[in-house]
């Protein structure tokens, strides 16, 4: 399944838009091995921070471009679709595609790789006048 930022936003919620970007991954196990080298150069590149400012402008620095779920800190961009060690040997440019690109918290991103939602951060209630109930 190949996921796209435009089937994306048509989701509405976050907990939708976590469930279309999880990941069957589990925590311990490799992803690039001994081909690290490469992945670490990529997201050091200027075509990658060059990308990575536009997606974060693109979904306001919001987790998963919710509106409301500012990330604060360390806000991720996130490749929608898994890359391996040939999309960057062989240059594969959906790599730096907008349209496959995310952003997101660490911990968002923790979840979709390990598919865990227990580690997300529920948003608080809306409050409303006269609301004596807490959370």
């Amino acid at each position: 399944m190949i996921r796209t930022y435009t089937e994306l936003s048509r989701l509405k919620s976050f907990e939708e838009r976590y469930e279309y970007l999880r990941l069957p991954g589990a925590v311990g196990v490799p992803t690039f091995g001994f081909d690290r080298h490469l992945n670490q150069r990529f997201y050091t590149s200027h075509e990658w921070r060059k990308v990575r400012n536009i997606v974060t402008i693109r979904d306001n620095g919001c987790d998963l471009g919710i509106p409301g779920r500012d990330v604060q800190r360390g806000l991720l961009v996130h490749h929608m679709n898994p890359i391996a060690p040939e999309d960057l040997e062989d240059f594969n440019p959906d790599i730096l595609d907008p349209e496959y690109l995310i952003s997101v918290s660490h911990t968002t991103h923790n979840a979709i790789h390990f598919g865990s939602d227990r580690i997300l951060v529920a948003v608080p209630p809306e409050r409303r006048p006269g609301d004596t109930r807490l959370w």
